[in-house]
């Protein structure tokens, strides 16, 4: 199916200013999923959209639901679910670049890890949230949500949701939201428990299915690094240590780590920029500039601020972050091995990742090389090696009489060996050996740890739904501890008690009964 020009087919029926935001975002076309998702959420109807990661499925969502936000009412409006507070982040900052030029549209994320006081003082006047689950559950204890005006909720990557253990949480929180509003779902699969949810809570709900693009993979060494998450800015350091590429790119999935990571990699002896969404074009050609030019050496980027990134030149790139969309993947790695140079591509993943790069692997066909960080005596090596070749390129071309004069004196008065002194100067140049920095290995647990599969993680499936649900409730998404004695698998009490907590979570209605099967023949 061909791209629809945004501007010429959608001008009237989309508010212009959204138009604008979506062009500085470098977009100029629809995507499938948009093209068939935008004109049934304008017009009201509940939909399922049936997408795979990477088809523009924000945008899809976003771009209706911003024009039926009310900026005058300074109250929340529309409520969007994701699995992760990286996702939620991400969601709500492409609808912050969309919402652009609307005046008085507030959008917050919200998710677990973050100060809750914090949030709660963010949360006035917000029309638009973007929360994990968790977090919209505690807030809603809290009574620091008011959903009497909401129009529209959004479940997004409503299968992973479910594989984390979410289920009851959506159902609570679509079950506590009152009076008529749309809603829409998007999910790469459709197993029985979506088709319940939507059977639950969606009225004549449209069915949206798009085949997943085509991604291809260009000839770039591919490799991946289990890695935990608190040794990642370290594990950078060390291959632009080893690797010493000319020119390198780093992207990361926020802002806020763009910039802290151009700190660190500075503070390290590199030439480091960043660049994302809160720079002005000004900025971001100034940088570019610079980077194009090789005065700078390393750019950290997000995905959308390296949108047109057009250097021959790049040796690697490094995913700090593995990206949301695998089709970013695609274009990240595209950025290197130009002109028929080789390039390298290095990815950071977690344990509890590594069914993400299967699933690159499986979509874009291709094979991600599991590798181990270089160690610290192998970058000091590097290091070394660095420093005295340049010294002996600088020995060949300079007159080094006068130099020979110093280290001649030094040698007397100390009465030093030049292969002393040649070992400390070196030293104060390359620094000491480093820690070794340690893979990340999945965490067994007796009669939990399920099926491992040939990465030696936890096979995608209901073992590792459980841990990753576990890990997601109990500490990052909820935000307080959900220990036994407060009741049930996911942390509340019975129904019974729930009174007693502050907020009564009623047993959810069906919108219309027989939606169930509606849905189901529909899937079919």
């Amino acid at each position: 199916m061909d791209e629809i020009n945004v501007f010429e087919a959608w001008e009237g029926l989309i508010d212009e200013r959204i138009l604008r935001g979506v062009r500085e975002m470098g977009f100029d076309s629809f995507t499938p999923i948009q093209e068939q998702t935008i004109p049934s959420l304008l017009l009201g109807e509940d939909i399922i959209g049936q997408a795979q990661t990477g088809t523009g499925k924000t945008a899809a969502f976003g771009i209706p639901l911003l024009q039926k936000v009310d900026p005058e009412l300074r109250k929340l409006q529309c409520v969007i679910l994701c699995p992760t507070r990286e996702l939620a982040i991400q969601a709500a900052e492409e609808l912050r670049r969309i919402a652009k030029y609307l005046q008085g549209v507030k959008i917050l994320p919200v998710y677990g890890g973050q100060e809750i006081g914090k949030q709660i003082n963010g949360l006035r006047g917000v029309q638009v949230i973007v929360g994990t689950p968790g977090r919209v559950m505690d807030h809603m204890r809290r009574h620091t949500l008011k959903l009497k005006d909401v129009k529209m909720v959004v479940l997004d990557e409503a299968d992973e949701m479910l594989n984390m253990g979410f289920r009851e949480d959506m159902e609570l929180i679509l079950g506590q939201i009152p009076g008529e509003h749309q809603t829409a779902l998007f999910s790469a699969t459709m197993p029985k428990p979506i088709l319940e949810i939507t059977g639950q809570f969606q009225k004549d709900a449209r069915l949206i299915r798009v085949a997943a693009k085509e991604l291809t993979i260009p000839l770039v060494s591919q490799r991946y690094y289990r890695v935990k998450r608190q040794d990642k800015e370290a594990a950078c350091i060390r291959l632009l240590e080893y690797y010493q590429p000319s020119l390198c790119l780093i992207f990361c999935n926020t802002k806020i780590k763009v910039d802290e990571l151009t700190e660190i990699v500075n503070a390290a002896g590199f030439n480091a920029e960043g660049l994302h969404g809160d720079m002005s074009q000004h900025q971001r050609d100034t940088v570019m500039r610079r980077f194009r030019s090789g005065n700078t050496k390393v750019l950290i980027a997000t995905d959308v601020a390296a949108r047109g990134i057009d250097v021959d030149n790049v040796e690697a790139v490094i995913n700090y972050d593995i990206p949301q969309d695998i089709e970013y993947y695609v274009h990240r790695i595209g950025r290197t091995g130009r002109a028929g140079k080789t390039g390298r591509s290095f990815t950071f993943a977690s344990a509890n990742e590594l069914y993400r790069i299967r699933e690159i692997e499986r979509i874009c066909h291709t094979t991600i090389e599991e590798k181990k960080l270089p160690g610290a005596s192998k970058v000091l090596k590097a290091k070394a090696d660095k420093y005295l070749n340049r010294a002996w390129e600088l020995h060949e071309h300079e007159d080094m009489e006068l130099m020979k004069s110093y280290l001649r004196l030094k040698m007397d008065e100390n009465g030093c060996d030049a292969l002393d002194l040649a070992a400390a100067m070196l030293k104060l140049q390359v620094g000491d050996k480093q820690q070794e920095i340690e893979a990340d290995r999945p965490v067994r647990r007796d009669g939990r740890n399920g099926g491992r599969g040939r990465d030696g993680g936890y096979r995608r499936g209901q073992d590792m739904s459980r841990e990753r649900g576990r890990e997601s409730s109990r500490g990052r998404e909820a935000g307080y501890r959900r220990s036994r004695d407060e009741g049930g698998e996911h942390g509340y009490r019975r129904r019974e008690d729930k009174k007693e907590r502050g907020i009564a979570f009623a047993r959810p209605k069906r919108k219309n009964k027989g939606k169930k099967e509606q849905a189901n023949g529909k899937s079919e």
